[in-house]
């Protein structure tokens, strides 16, 4: 394959070696969601129909929960089942290459020659979420590899990360015993969205003492789900409670599956998805053809109280032909 921008024949290509099992093609098109999306439309269009069969467990909690060690240990116990897995770790961004400064890899490398494991690390690039912009994608085309369970690693943001929950079909939240006041770190939205609690490090001790505080806060919560969050205890580095955590996230999708809970997750996540590209083109058809010097103009006629924002966003949306009539 050229160098370069490829023409669509050959990233059709990319798209079917992906379908064929080829890592090579995962890695190139992964990279191709992160630096040019827009050519990485049509891949993705192609690969489309082959996703859905994969599970997405997103993992996330506090800083130093030890998130990246049990997905580690996760993929050990998976892949003595003879089953494929993917791992997105998404990592801050360095202010310096603009890269992920962490690089989760280095935990698992333990996996590097392992076929059916594939890891890949990105970079926040600045999004407060705690996912990369790109992550959906990546979950795609490793969904369409042929991945039975892919799980995907949050930045560890803390509170504001729960942007996972548009993404996985089950949510992990990690924690740990003597994480100062580590409940008060998980309640502000992170505790709405966990489908599994664990507390790793258990072996610290005041582990159940943790466990029983996520329980309370889990039993003052409305639960209109029907499923109610099991909080384990585990130790990542020696598998100590692993199996069990593999286990519940197996028995959160039966659940689901079960209860059409999992079809009706993953249509709001398209929903979610298709309001996202479309306005991300309709951001593209405003910026296209001089609009950013147009929004310029505006923006300087705003600030001096020559027009106001509303007026001037009418303006623009007028300009770049899209439907006048549509009024804020």
């Amino acid at each position: 394959m050229r160098i370069g921008r490829p023409p669509w024949s050959d990233l059709v290509t990319l798209a079917q070696e992906v379908l064929r099992g080829s890592p090579q093609a995962v890695a190139r098109l992964i990279s191709l969601v992160e630096s040019r999306p827009a050519e990485a439309v049509p891949m993705l269009r192609e690969l489309h129909p082959h996703t859905g069969r994969g599970h997405i467990a997103g993992v996330t909690g506090p800083p130093g929960g030890g998130k990246s060690t049990l997905i580690d240990a996760l993929v050990r116990l998976a892949r003595r089942d003879g089953r494929r897995v993917g791992v997105v770790a998404v990592d801050p961004t360095s202010p310096f290459t603009g890269g992920a400064i962490l690089g989760d890899r280095v935990r698992m490398q333990d996996h590097a020659t392992d076929p059916g494991v594939f890891v890949r690390s990105m970079a926040t690039r600045g999004y407060l979420g705690g996912l990369a912009p790109a992550a959906s994608g990546a979950v795609e085309v490793l969904d369409a590899f042929g991945c039975d369970l892919i799980l995907v690693e949050t930045v560890g943001t803390g509170q504001a990360e729960v942007d996972i929950v548009r993404l996985a079909d089950t949510v992990v939240v990690v924690t740990v015993p003597h994480l100062g006041d580590g409940v008060q770190t998980l309640k502000a939205g992170v505790m709405e969205i966990g489908d599994l609690f664990v507390v790793n490090k258990a072996d610290r001790g005041d582990a159940d003492r943790t466990a029983i505080e996520i329980k309370m806060m889990l039993g003052l919560a409305p639960n209109d789900r029907g499923w109610r969050p099991p909080v384990l205890l585990a130790s990542a580095v020696d598998g100590t409670g692993v199996p069990a955590v593999l286990e519940e996230i197996a028995r959160h999708r039966a659940y689901q599956e079960a209860h059409g809970l999992l079809d009706r997750r993953r249509k709001e996540r398209r929903r979610q998805e298709i309001l996202m590209i479309a306005e991300a083109l309709v951001r593209r058809r405003l910026l296209d053809g001089g609009g950013s010097d147009a929004l310029d103009g505006l923006a300087s006629r705003v600030s001096g109280g020559e027009l106001d924002p509303y007026a001037a966003a009418e303006s623009l949306v007028r300009r770049a032909g899209l439907d006048s009539r549509t009024r804020l």
